[in-house]
């Protein structure tokens, strides 16, 4: 069954042909929120509404069934109460589609016997027609990457593309994900709510975003519980494609390993066991969103950090400091620059300024192209390995980043990570950024402790050799 759903994994998730079955032109109904999420999302395919009680839903001809479309449909997105679910699973069946997101809830997650029932007559019925099902108990997914946004909630098609894919077992999970990766530029090719897993689990979506889909060029996956983890961790070492992979695991203690039975029907599991299974098959643990933000914005962006010496430059003493604490305790190392490094900086920094790692540029407020010069010096230098890039606002220096804008589109991208934070009251620096957030190999973060814990992890993850 594996393999078949394997095969049949390209169609779900990027279909020429969509059936909303429970489409809705009111706005109370979960089907109106799909509806909108596909045609104002721009979804290119062929789209068909199902409701026996409209002629038309969005503009569009309403069907009563799936079985009414005359033409082939690929997915269908189910969003019926629970209990008609398994007859309408069952004409997808004779329509012969190649997958289904299941949007409704009211299965193993509900405290009653009924729900396990349903689902496990779910489970026996969709092998049996041999379709591979997303959720149920999802928000569905969104294919970023080719305008497919099936899911309740339009606003995913906001999110800037990139490469990273995130499997997740929260719908609310990806709700945060997805709005902090609006908010902060992450890019993002695939956002997937597993749900419930009925027959559909990690190990296959991790498989085929790994194998299959050339847009994934990094994974996260948001892991509460498992019932078969092995199979998770053998599809990954089995594999032959050596994407990078983030975890973010919660439920880790007995407490909130009843909370996760609940939400998604599967027990949390030990959490020490779940560490070293991560730290064995190369897997980078995260311990917040804002961390998982960060380094998935950094490796999309910045080129790999080949060792541990680090150069810090600020605009201002008191980061820099801050900056080498957290970075002397991730592991990293301030960099010793070269003999023609440490002259060049010389040349441009005043004696009054700390010239030695970490560099105080205050000096040079109010010369933004010696302040770059001093950026490409020491990322020039064989003595570093990535570069943290710290400026905070102050009226003096007010021209700084807007400069930095102009002088950067004239400079080749820089060969070492470059992790910077600029941080400004809202409305000055807020358009510059986002020039310069994830363009020549700088990635910009909120704080400086967040900028060298991303350079932490850039170079865990070149250590593990994915």
């Amino acid at each position: 069954m594996d393999s078949i759903f394997q095969k049949k994994l390209k169609k779900v998730f990027s279909p020429n042909s969509i059936a909303v079955i429970g489409a809705s032109d009111s706005f109370e109904k979960l089907g109106y929120h799909v509806m909108k999420s596909l045609v104002l999302g721009g979804y290119r395919g062929c789209l068909y509404p199902v409701n026996p009680a409209s002629e038309r839903i969005w503009g569009l001809k309403a069907h009563r069934s799936i079985l009414d479309i005359e033409k082939e449909v690929e997915l269908a997105i189910i969003v019926v109460p629970a209990k008609k679910s398994l007859d309408v699973l069952f004409e997808c069946g004779k329509k012969k589609v190649m997958g289904a997101v299941i949007i409704s809830a009211g299965y193993k997650e509900t405290e009653g016997d009924e729900g396990k029932y349903l689902e496990e007559r779910m489970r026996e019925l969709s092998e049996g027609l041999e379709i591979p099902i997303v959720g149920p108990n999802t928000f569905g997914f969104v294919n970023v990457t080719d305008k497919v946004n099936a899911s309740f909630t339009y606003e995913f098609s906001l999110i800037k593309e990139g490469g990273t894919t995130i499997i997740s077992q929260s719908g609310g999970f990806c709700h945060l994900i997805g709005f902090l990766a609006i908010e902060e530029r992450m890019g993002v090719a695939k956002l997937v709510g597993l749900g419930n897993r009925v027959n559909l689990d990690f190990h296959h979506t991790v498989r085929y975003f790994l194998e299959e889909d050339s847009a994934t060029k990094a994974l996260v996956l948001y892991i509460e519980g498992m019932d078969e983890p092995r199979k998770l961790f053998n599809a990954i070492s089995q594999s032959k494609a050596k994407k990078p992979i983030i975890a973010y695991k919660s439920a880790k203690n007995v407490k909130r390993d009843v909370a996760s039975k609940f939400h998604t029907g599967s027990l949390a599991g030990n959490y020490k066991i779940w560490k070293g299974a991560f730290r064995q098959f190369g897997i980078l643990e995260v311990a917040d969103s804002e961390e998982l933000i960060d380094i998935a914005k950094a490796l999309e962006a910045c080129p790999s950090m080949r060792g541990e010496r680090v150069a810090v430059l600020s605009g201002q003493a008191g980061p820099g400091i801050i900056a080498a604490d957290v970075l002397e305790k991730e592991g990293l190392k301030l960099a010793n620059f070269s003999e023609v490094t440490q002259r060049k900086i010389d040349e441009l920094l005043p004696p009054l300024a700390i010239r030695t790692n970490p560099v105080d540029m205050g000096p040079a407020w109010y010369s933004p192209k010696t302040i770059l010069s001093i950026l490409k010096v020491a990322s020039d230098d064989e003595n570093t390995d990535g570069i943290l890039f710290l400026n905070m606002f102050a009226s003096a220096n007010l021209k700084l980043v807007k400069e930095m804008v102009r002088i950067l589109r004239d400079l080749e991208p820089f060969n070492k990570p470059v992790i910077a934070c600029l941080c400004a009251p809202p409305g000055i620096w807020d358009e510059e950024i986002k020039e310069i957030d994830g363009q020549k190999g700088i990635v910009v973060v909120p704080t400086p402790e967040r900028a060298a814990k991303t350079l932490a992890n850039l170079y865990r993850i070149g250590s593990t050799g994915r």
